[in-house]
């Protein structure tokens, strides 16, 4: 303020005198910092301090510092100011006001599919299933194809092994006709010999595994029990989602679940346990979702012991003992060539087990 009344006379200072600050304390007894701060201020600045607003800022202030020291000095005053602020807060944000308004309502908490978020947790990696003769199943890292390192407990060796993922599903089929489920997430690390496959479904005793393999969605299969009975089903209506599977085939002991092949072609081959084989076309075998089935070869004092799908174009396929592929052509297939429920002939040539060995992928 001093220097804007005096402007005149500040410049003539500056512009004078050598050392301007002294001068300056001296002519309008300022104070060293006040001096300091006139002689950084630029001169247009100077000029553009307009009296009035500079009064009006220091009587608020003035005024804003009268008024902390009375409530400063007054504990009723203080809690007037406190439920002045309440106040103000209530009004702002009360039930119907915009800002205080409900934005959500009660109401049933709405479905949600636990599985597939729990599935979205599971990093998805490359796993092999090892599965022993004595029902014992776990998981190892990777696609490991030579198992022969693997160790087993005692009276107890591999089964079989097959390709999966960390996220994939599992079909377990079993001599008791049901389907399970089973996530290769839950199954035990490779670590040990595993764990007993019936820790993760409710399987009878006396029930044993027929085939477990990936579920891939969209395949057919063809069931068959001990006595010689079967049908097509869809791999859809194979899923359960309880811990004690679904009753797909219709079985009753001593009659039992006995095999299990994927619909890939337009014949079927059946092999007993008297190692004869009848082939025939898939069309004679209905499609059913639960049922006995159809009978697939006729037996006297025998029993069925596998099936197989094949395609007419590319010949019969099956596995000898030493693991490799056979393959008989269509033309050389002709003397087991039938129908449904035939007896069949003895199968020269095919593995003494009466096993094609191809299973499920």
């Amino acid at each position: 303020m001093i220097a804007y009344l005096n402007i005149d006379k500040v410049i003539k200072i500056i512009r004078t005198e050598d050392e301007p600050k002294p001068a300056l304390m001296k002519a309008f007894k300022l104070t060293e910092i006040q001096a300091d701060a006139v002689l950084n201020m630029r001169l247009r600045s100077l000029r553009k301090l307009e009296e009035m607003e500079i009064r009006t800022e220091d009587k608020n202030l003035r005024g804003e510092l009268k008024g902390i020291k009375s409530l400063l000095g007054s504990e009723s005053e203080q809690w007037s100011k406190v439920g002045e602020q309440v106040r103000k807060v209530r009004d702002m944000f009360g039930p119907k006001t915009p800002l205080g308004k409900r934005r959500t309502q009660f109401a049933d908490a709405p479905e949600h599919d636990l599985a597939a978020i729990e599935e979205a947790f599971v990093e998805r990696e490359p796993v092999t299933v090892v599965i022993s003769e004595k029902g014992w199943v776990r998981t190892l890292k990777g696609h490991v194809a030579d198992l022969s390192g693997l160790a087993f407990k005692t009276d107890d060796k591999l089964d079989h092994a097959f390709f999966a993922e960390s996220t994939s599903k599992l079909l377990l089929f079993a001599t008791n006709g049901r389907f399970y489920a089973l996530d290769v997430a839950k199954l035990p690390g490779g670590r040990g010999h595993g764990e007993p496959i019936r820790m993760f479904i409710d399987m009878e005793q006396d029930a044993a595994i027929v085939s477990l393999f990936v579920n891939k969605g969209g395949r057919k299969f063809l069931i068959a029990s001990h006595e010689g009975q079967g049908f097509i089903v869809k791999e859809e209506d194979c899923v359960s989602n309880t811990r004690k599977g679904k009753q797909v085939l219709n079985v009753e002991m001593p009659n039992e679940a006995r095999a299990i092949a994927a619909v890939t072609g337009d014949n079927v081959a059946v092999i007993g346990t008297n190692h004869k084989m009848v082939i025939f076309p898939i069309d004679q075998v209905p499609e059913m979702a639960r049922g006995r089935g159809v009978r697939l070869q006729k037996y006297t004092s025998a029993a069925l012991s596998d099936v197989a799908t094949f395609d007419s174009k590319t010949g019969l396929t099956w596995k000898d003992s030493a693991g490799r592929e056979q393959s008989l052509t269509w033309k050389e297939l002709s003397d087991w060539r039938g129908n449904r429920a035939d007896a069949g002939r003895l199968a020269h040539g095919l593995p003494k087990s009466n096993k094609f060995g191809r299973g499920v992928d």
